[in-house]
Parts: structure tokens; C-alpha cells; sequence
């Protein structure tokens, strides 16, 4: 007889989402269709982990049972024909329903052609054992667990396993994800998984440069992604996504400072600036290009190296303000905090920290506007007067709007 965990799952889900995911499998039911809760939800109840990102597949038509659900509820539906499935927004929460469906690959790193399929083509189609758990919500059989490849069994062993043994082959970015997994949960990859992993690492190459540079970002929003990283390069899968990539404790320690000066965001575009940091201009470039990566942190990447060249300019302990603002303003931030991390000079790092603590801030108060009415002319004159008053500024030379105004009717004349 299969596993019930209603009773656990009802502590496990607050009472409003509890309510929503009954209401849901009451609603399949009269639609004559069977709804299940999948995923990484069924293995964090099993562990005791918050997880409220909530996934629902159906067997039968998820659109239509969507479309019933978001009826006089006040959420917003979006839906996705394409693909069968559907997002129900609520006020502070939200839904994903999908159809069940079967997967096949045409080729190695190809993504899967889908077909309409039951709950158990759906299982298994899912990366690890631990991931491929389903409750079923419809009333008859709340609670009931289906997990047809011992996912349970390998939580209680703390163990990552692929489903079938073309696992990797068929989708490389589970080599990535495996890692995650592992360093997350604290468990250990199955043997012969392992074994797999290894032999199929070079399947890298077959994914796209999107998929991997996602696989990439998400193992940098890990609590601790440097951990992923070295079982990485134990395992030889590092160099996949950069031959020069080593994990080492210059690395541990710069992420680690990073933790400490980033409390309330997730730090990934510094992350990735002190990983490309021992990188030539060269190898970051096909980095770059490899993984596709946007506009914004690909100039802060490229930033990080080209400020490196240049921070024996800040070296000299008596520098101005204004001389440390003018060789920063133009670097993104995450590259110059990159760089005040990884400098072994005191000085350079602190004259980096002045100018992303204090100095970026430093604004002149009165405006080219204030200049005009004060009878400076428009043109170079008055660009000029507003960045020497900005020097002034940095420098403290002037602290307030009086101080200002008295150094332009100095300068009008004489600049």
C-alpha cells in the first residue's frame, strides 16, 4: 500500500496554500482529472526544509484546470499554450500547473520533444531520484506518495541519483545541478552516479551557452558556492566551464569576504568578477562569448581585468579624493569592489573603498542651472567651472551651498 503523507503535509504548508492546494485537487477531481504535487517541494517536506514554491502537474488538460482555479479568486492567470502549462498568481503567492507529459531527446544537449503523457512519464523525466516524487491531491488519494525510483530511500541515505544511466548524456546541465545538490543538501553522490558524472562530463560541450551560464548562476546563489565549485574540480568538471578555472582558497576567502559585505543581496555579479579574475583579457573574452552572457555583467567582468592593470595607480598613500575618483568612475561597481577584495595592497584597498562608500555619492549642490543664474554663460566655461566644483567638493574643499557660490564668483573669471 503507498506512503500517505497528508498528515505531514498539512503541518508542512501554511493554511492559506494548504487550502489553495485542496481546493485545487477538489477541482481536478470534478474536471475528472488527477492533480499531483511534484518536485523539490515533496523532497524538502521530507527534510523539513522550507520550500513554498509550489509545482502542480496534471494529468488531463492543466490549462483548463487553471483557468477553473483562478475563477473568482482575484489572481492573476498566465498561460502558456505552447507548453501546456500555466502560472496562477494570488496576492502574495503563486501556482505553476503543467500537464503531465513524456519526454524524448533527438540528440545529446538538445532540448527534449514533449508529448502529453501520464504522472509517471513525468517522474521520469526528472533529473534525481529525490526530485522525482509525487503527492497526489486529488481527494480520494490525498497524501498519497508515488515514488517510483526510491527517492524517499535516498533522502533517508543522503545520496544524489540519476534515474537512468543516459541521464547525463541526454541533458549535461544535470552534471552542474547534481553538484549543486550535493553541496546544498550536504549529501553525496550515489556510486555509480559518480562514475557516470565523470565519464559523461564532457557533455558540457553539447549544451548551449545560455543553459550552462543558467546552470552557472544558480550555483552562485548558493549559501556557500565556492564548495560547488571545488567538488567541481574534484571531479574534473570545472574546466568545463573554463580550461584556466581552479578552485583554491583564494577563492574561499574572497567569497566568504564577499558574504560578509553583501547581508541583504545575493552577491552574484561579484562572484562572478573574482572568478574570472586571474583570467587574461583573452580567456575572459571566450568565457564570455562561450556563456552568452548580458551587457551589464559582462562589462563588469571585463572592467575587473582592466581595472587590475591599473591599481599601481592607487598605490600612493596621499592621493586627493578627487584623484581616486577620477580613476574609478568610469568601472562598474561590482568590478571595483572585485578588485578591493583581491588587492593584497592596504592602501589600494581602502582608496577602493573610499571612493564605492563616499566618493561616487559626492555631487556638487549647486547645478548648471544655479551657474547660469549666477551669470556664467553656457558652453565649455560652465562644464568647466561644474567639474573643478566638483573637485572642490571631493576634496572638501567646500561643505556647503554658500561655500560653493563663493568659490564660482572666484572662479568665473578666471577659469
Amino acid at each position: 500500500m503507498p506512503e500517505n503523507l497528508s498528515t505531514q503535509l498539512k503541518k508542512y504548508l501554511p493554511q492559506p496554500i494548504l487550502k489553495l492546494v485542496k481546493d485545487a485537487g477538489e477541482k481536478a477531481n470534478e474536471l475528472g482529472q488527477e492533480l499531483y504535487l511534484v518536485g523539490g517541494v515533496i523532497r524538502d517536506l521530507l527534510l523539513g526544509r522550507a520550500n513554498f514554491d509550489l509545482d502542480l502537474v496534471v494529468e488531463g488538460n492543466a490549462i483548463r484546470l487553471a483557468q477553473e482555479l483562478a475563477k473568482g479568486n482575484q489572481a492573476k492567470l498566465i498561460i502558456h499554450s505552447r507548453f501546456g502549462t500555466a502560472k496562477i498568481n494570488y496576492a502574495n503567492f503563486s501556482l505553476d500547473v503543467a500537464t503531465a507529459r513524456r519526454e524524448s531527446y533527438s540528440q545529446p544537449g538538445a532540448l527534449p520533444d514533449v508529448q502529453p503523457g501520464a504522472i509517471t512519464d513525468d517522474l521520469c523525466r526528472r533529473d534525481f531520484s529525490i526530485n522525482a516524487m509525487a503527492l497526489c491531491l486529488t481527494p480520494q488519494r490525498f497524501g498519497e506518495l508515488i515514488d517510483l525510483y526510491h527517492g524517499k530511500d535516498d533522502l533517508d541515505h543522503r545520496l544524489i541519483r540519476i534515474l537512468h544511466p543516459n541521464s547525463f548524456i541526454d541533458d549535461a546541465t544535470r552534471i552542474l545541478r547534481a553538484l549543486r545538490y550535493e553541496q546544498r543538501l550536504g549529501f553525496e553522490l550515489e556510486a555509480r552516479t559518480a562514475e557516470l558524472l565523470q565519464r559523461d562530463a564532457a557533455m558540457l560541450d553539447t549544451v548551449s551557452g545560455d543553459r550552462i551560464r543558467h546552470e552557472l548562476e544558480l550555483i552562485l546563489k548558493e549559501n556557500h558556492p565556492e564548495q560547488v565549485l571545488k567538488r567541481a574540480e574534484e571531479l574534473g568538471v570545472i574546466n568545463k566551464l573554463h580550461s584556466s578555472f581552479k578552485s583554491n582558497g583564494w577563492l574561499t576567502e574572497r567569497f566568504e569576504k564577499v558574504r560578509q559585505i553583501s547581508k541583504q543581496t545575493i552577491p552574484y555579479p561579484l562572484y562572478l568578477c573574482l572568478l574570472i579574475y586571474s583570467l587574461t583579457n583573452e580567456e575572459n573574452e571566450r568565457f564570455l562569448s562561450r556563456l552568452n552572457f548580458p551587457k551589464r555583467p559582462a562589462q563588469a567582468m571585463r572592467h575587473t581585468l582592466q581595472l587590475k592593470t591599473q591599481l599601481h595607480s592607487l598605490a600612493k598613500p596621499q592621493l586627493k579624493p578627487s584623484d581616486i575618483y577620477q580613476s574609478l568612475h568610469s568601472y562598474a561597481p561590482q568590478a571595483i569592489q572585485a578588485n578591493a577584495l583581491a588587492s593584497e595592497s592596504t592602501i589600494v584597498s581602502q582608496h577602493l573603498q573610499l571612493y564605492l562608500a563616499k566618493l561616487r555619492y559626492v555631487k556638487p549642490l549647486l547645478n548648471g542651472e544655479d551657474l547660469k543664474r549666477m551669470g556664467v554663460p553656457s558652453g565649455p566655461r560652465l562644464g568647466e567651472i561644474l567639474n573643478v566644483l566638483h573637485e572642490a567638493r571631493l576634496n572638501g574643499e567646500v561643505r556647503t551651498r554658500k561655500e560653493e557660490e563663493r568659490l564660482v564668483y572666484s572662479w568665473r573669471h578666471t577659469l
